[in-house]
């Protein structure tokens, strides 16, 4: 299996609903972004994907989430901005934008703190 990497950051401000602690006060993050897709076999190029593409396709999705208030927007209105969730987000908007890609899996970790972080991933 091949493995590719690629990693981006935003800054947010968000609060935990339904927690009991520091978390439930509004603070915000330097986050850290991870993808990983993994595949079989390599394209004509020798390669699973171009860099910059992921790149790319990553940052267009976190410009989204930059200087923001996370509870205030909308997806997370209803879902609560743990970074578990905040993982989700992103491999799900990842998954559409990559959807012809032939990949066997995609890995998304979310890194609140340089020692915290939290990771959601799918088999195709």
């Amino acid at each position: 299996m091949f493995e590719v990497s690629v990693q981006g950051s935003f800054s947010a401000a968000h609060r935990l609903r339904g927690y009991k602690g520091r978390c439930e006060n509004m603070h915000g993050h330097n986050w850290k972004v991870q993808i990983t897709i993994a595949a079989k076999r390599l394209n004509s190029q020798g390669m699973v994907i171009d860099f910059s593409r992921l790149k790319s396709c990553l940052n267009k999705i976190l410009m989204h989430l930059d200087h923001k208030v996370l509870n205030n927007t909308q997806y997370f209105r209803k879902v609560n901005p743990t970074s578990e969730n905040i993982a989700r987000y992103i491999y799900d908007k990842l998954n559409i934008a990559l959807g012809a890609l032939n990949f066997k899996q995609l890995v998304v970790t979310v890194w609140e703190t340089d020692t915290s972080f939290a990771a959601y991933s799918e088999t195709r």
